[in-house]
């Protein structure tokens, strides 16, 4: 995931799961890759705290601020991770690479080889459990799709969004992973739209002066504060939840509610003018979001979150209070509109992916559609 700022504030409820017995005597004992930033810092922050955890094993490529935390500096696609998983119970794999400017190649690498490792490691090591997050995106942005998606749901995402090929390689390996590594438990944990210090196609949508919709669309709008993604990732950890399970705020916002709320009035193109450009800026270069994001603002991709809710588990976040932070976020980051933008320009003006991009490209529809009509 995009790894959010350290400092968001602490989660609004706790849970307080049956822990399981671990190596300390008085909990599990849980490893939390990607330890020093981002959901895995806070989330080691938090285990580290808990009275229901034996102890906490913080990984990382560098040491982290958790010094309650028993740590260990590498890489976790070494194998040598194995060694430092004996007497763990429980690993939370949170060292993923989904940053837009990060190389695709080198991204899937990292993403998929560190998970491959890590669940082999865990196995060899005779850890009981591996959490994994991935993303509701792995359901695919479809027009058809039910609102809310089961989290039983058929996965339909294709590899034509960012980082989401690499996601939907993970949801393989956990799959595969009762076959590949007996005796270990796999549960799999897919946030909706997260947001608190994260930087991501769907976050940058909301940094625009103008909201992107594609004629025809239905979008439809859930969000995931990291604080409710921290505490349910508590839940898997403490073993009262497993599972493939979704989670995210109650309900969802109408692109119409979204918009009032906001403030920020809708751009509309078509369709074919909307991914059209979409694709030629990210091939030339300009916009680091393939088209393929947009489907993602197009369509619904809502889910349920009933098997946390079953087990006793809530948000502590509403649709419009994460969608209030997300404004406050990102103040400040707005664009030029209808100014062309390059690689250095976009960079320097935060700009919002492909949805900025385009609104340059409907500025220039709108020139041309007004230049014919005065012939």
């Amino acid at each position: 995931m995009s790894s959010p700022d350290p400092q968001v504030r602490g989660a609004r409820n706790r849970s307080t799961p049956t822990p399981g017995e671990g190596a300390a005597g008085r909990g599990p004992v849980v490893a939390v890759t990607g330890a020093a930033t981002g959901v895995g810092e806070l989330l080691a922050r938090r285990l580290a705290a808990s009275e229901e955890v034996g102890r906490v094993v913080a990984i990382d490529e560098r040491r982290g601020e958790v010094p309650e935390a028993t740590w260990h500096v590498l890489d976790v696609r070494d194998p040598a991770i194995a060694e430092k998983l004996r007497g763990v119970d429980v690993v939370v794999h949170l060292a993923l690479d989904l940053d837009l400017e990060t190389d695709d190649t080198a991204r899937s690498a990292y993403n998929v080889r560190g998970t491959q490792t890590v669940l082999t490691a865990a196995a060899a090591a005779g850890v009981r459990r591996a959490v994994l997050c991935t993303s509701a995106m792995v359901y695919g942005a479809l027009p058809d799709n039910d609102i809310p998606l089961s989290e039983d749901a058929e996965l339909r995402a294709t590899a034509e969004a960012t980082g989401v090929g690499d996601l939907l390689e993970i949801e393989h390996l956990a799959r595969r992973a009762p076959r590949a590594h007996p005796g270990l438990n796999v549960t799999v944990v897919r946030p909706a739209v997260l947001v608190g210090g994260t930087d991501t196609a769907l976050t940058r949508y909301f940094e625009s002066p103008r909201l992107l919709v594609v004629a025809g669309s239905r979008p439809a709008w859930q969000f995931c504060h990291v604080d409710d993604l921290v505490s349910a990732l508590e839940y898997a950890a403490l073993e009262k939840v497993d599972g493939e399970l979704a989670v995210g705020c109650d309900g969802w916002l109408e692109q119409d509610e979204v918009e009032e709320l906001s403030g920020i009035r809708r751009m509309e193109l078509p369709s074919a003018v909307a991914l059209g450009a979409a694709a030629r800026l990210h091939r030339i270069g300009v916009t680091p979001s393939p088209a393929g994001d947009l489907a993602y603002t197009m369509h619904p991709w809502v889910v349920s979150v009933g098997r946390l809710h079953d087990a006793g588990w809530r948000p502590a976040w509403t649709n419009e209070e994460v969608l209030a932070a997300l404004l406050e976020e990102v103040s400040g980051r707005h664009t030029v509109a209808g100014r062309r933008l390059g690689r250095k320009d976009a960079a320097a003006a935060g700009a919002a992916g492909a949805t900025v991009a385009l609104l340059g490209t409907a500025a220039l529809v709108r020139r041309a559609r007004k230049a014919r009509r005065r012939l």
